[in-house]
């Protein structure tokens, strides 16, 4: 996902099968508190009450469970609703949220079961119980033209499931044994895999008889009037039009006066959020959260900012783990670009270290020479921190002997580009991505290519200009990938394969990398299990690097801050504070 998810386990068969109750390895008591320290050095106990306020310079992409795919939206989706499975803070394992303990996986990988706890209610305006037919209703809407998402590459082998896009249509293949129990049929062996991705915010309950009329609307409009399941909700009026949403300026999120504490782990202690989305000046807003009272900032602090508070002020810190990595595409349908010889110039002469330096120094992460990163099986297997050994990322400061071979390979006897097309790269404008960007088109133009470096806001960098073929960037100069859920398939598959690309646009494939050879490997690697898969996996991961798709520059971590009286709770799973874990001291 464009967006920050769960710590990997040692064989895939064990992901699906450690959706497991808090009772089995935590200190936490029924209400759902916990005396315990997490990992990013904020208790997850908290005091009930309160407003908080998070300041950030970009809206969510939506707030649709079944749409959203980025950090922001995750980030509401889990506080709002209440999914299948969920992340908890510092808790490798999903927690059974919607669901009534673990998934149940048929012998032959083929159907996974899901019991459904009872109770559990939709907020208002719809104010009922929720059931397995809610569930099954919302994998059919993502089945849909009108609900388009970049989810379906970890379902469309559900048997019967639309060949592409259309009307809503029942699909025979997700049964609805009673009113809290579903079962999902599987046309292939992907039952660990499809068990594993029900973290995923698509497998929020949708009321048919609520958001039908909305879903008929070409796009559905029900991204206007969603109903909560969580314990917060969107504040909306009687008909549940979202009056607290201000596309592009603010988030108001008020108390679920339907939720029930005692069938849900998470605590819910503030009992009022809002999220600014148009603080624009992050330097400014990062100052602001770091001297005043009940703020957070939405994201990694410019790399000024950051540097203060490593030094002065580290009680106001959350690092979590990046689980993914950041990384400039560069699109190989644009010449000179569809030059592997080109590319491998490219990565061979790119200062990684200048790019990290961008985002603020060493502390952000490691220099990436490869995909998959750290925490994610299959790592290891692709040659870990030092790579595959290829010599073109051999340098992390970059290497212009190594880069003027390529380039003379490529066709360019002065070892650099003496062409005459200007390439368009695409970023945030704000930092920390546009200093990256501007670092990006610094080492580009070291190899004598012409880059135009147009910033735009946070939210359309990938919705508007990198995932709309039609737009032809060459570069997308702020672009991250993080992990769906815990295997090295999320982290490859969305990026890299080149079948799950579409003119149309929406899609992760930023590099349009189109080769047989990954996308058959891909298929083989899915119905993989253990050691062989993680092994799979990594091979494919060095048969991607090879490629030269993009310069994987860094494996991050992600660096939040506080004011200090906000207890403010990571969970690394989505890389972001967690508000339904966060409260006021």
């Amino acid at each position: 996902m464009i967006r920050s998810p769960l710590r990997l386990l040692a064989a895939l068969a064990l992901v699906a099968l450690t959706f497991v109750v808090v009772a089995c390895g935590g200190s936490d008591n029924e209400s759902g508190n916990s005396t315990g320290k997490s990992s990013n050095g904020s208790t997850t106990a908290g005091k009930k009450g309160g407003k908080l306020e998070q300041l950030g310079a970009s809206d969510v992409d939506f707030l649709d469970p079944g749409q959203t795919y980025y950090t922001g939206g995750f980030q509401v989706i889990y506080a709002t609703q209440t999914p299948l499975y969920a992340p908890k803070p510092d808790q490798d394992e999903a927690e059974p949220a919607l669901a009534d303990g673990q998934p149940q996986i048929s012998d032959d990988g083929k159907s996974v079961t899901v019991k459904l706890k009872k109770g559990v209610k939709f907020g208002p305006p719809v104010n009922r119980e929720i059931q397995a037919k809610d569930v099954k209703y919302a994998y059919e809407r993502a089945a849909t033209k009108n609900v388009p998402n970049q989810y379906t590459t970890y379902f469309n082998f559900i048997e019967g499931y639309p060949k592409k896009p259309g009307a809503l249509q029942d699909i025979p293949g997700i049964v609805v044994d009673n009113p809290y129990q579903i079962t999902f049929k599987l046309s292939k062996a992907q039952g660990p895999g499809f068990a594993a991705s029900l973290i995923l915010p698509v497998s929020t309950p949708i009321p048919k008889e609520y958001a039908e009329k909305y879903d008929k609307q070409s796009p559905s409009t029900y991204n206007e009037h969603v109903v909560s399941s969580g314990p917060y909700m969107v504040e909306n009026d009687a008909s549940g039009k979202l009056v607290g949403y201000k596309a592009g300026k603010s988030i108001h999120l008020v108390r679920n006066p339907n939720w029930n504490k005692d069938l849900d782990f998470r605590p819910a202690y503030l009992d009022e959020i809002n999220l600014v989305t148009n603080a624009t000046d992050a330097n400014v807003a990062g100052r602001q959260v770091l001297s005043g009272q009940n703020l957070i900032l939405d994201t990694n602090p410019p790399a000024q900012v950051l540097k203060r508070v490593v030094q002065h002020q580290k009680d106001q810190l959350v690092t979590l783990p990046g689980g993914g990595f950041r990384w400039f595409p560069l699109n190989s349908a644009i010449k000179p670009l569809d030059n592997i010889n080109v590319r491998k110039a490219i990565l061979a002469a790119f200062d990684r270290t200048a790019a990290i330096k961008a985002r603020g120094g060493t502390f952000v992460g490691k220099p990436g020479t490869h995909f998959i990163p750290p925490g994610i099986q299959g790592f290891d297997e692709a040659g870990g921190e030092k790579g595959p050994g290829y010599d073109f990322l051999a340098n992390p400061q970059g290497d212009m002997s190594v880069a003027e071979k390529y380039m003379k390979a490529a066709g360019y006897s002065s070892g650099k580009y003496d062409g005459s097309d200007e390439l368009l790269m695409v970023s945030a404008n704000v930092d920390p991505g546009k200093a990256q960007a501007e670092v990006a088109k610094a080492q580009l133009e070291k190899l004598g290519f012409k880059v135009r470096l147009r910033t735009v806001p946070q939210d359309a960098v990938y919705t508007e200009w990198c995932q709309q073929p039609k737009k032809k960037v060459a570069v997308c100069g702020t672009a991250g990938w993080f992990k769906d859920f815990n295997d090295p398939q999320s982290m490859l598959e969305p990026t890299f394969k080149g079948s799950n690309y579409s003119p149309d646009g929406g899609n992760n494939n930023l590099a349009k990398l189109q080769d047989p050879k990954i996308d058959k490997a891909m298929d083989d690697a899915a119905v993989l299990k253990g050691k062989e898969r993680y092994q799979a996996w990594g091979e494919i991961d060095k048969m991607i690097t090879a490629q030269a798709p993009a310069v994987p520059f860094i494996w991050d971590d992600t660096n939040l801050i506080h004011s200090k009286n906000v207890n403010a709770v990571g969970n690394a799973y989505m890389n972001s504070f967690d508000l339904a874990f966060s409260s006021i001291k």
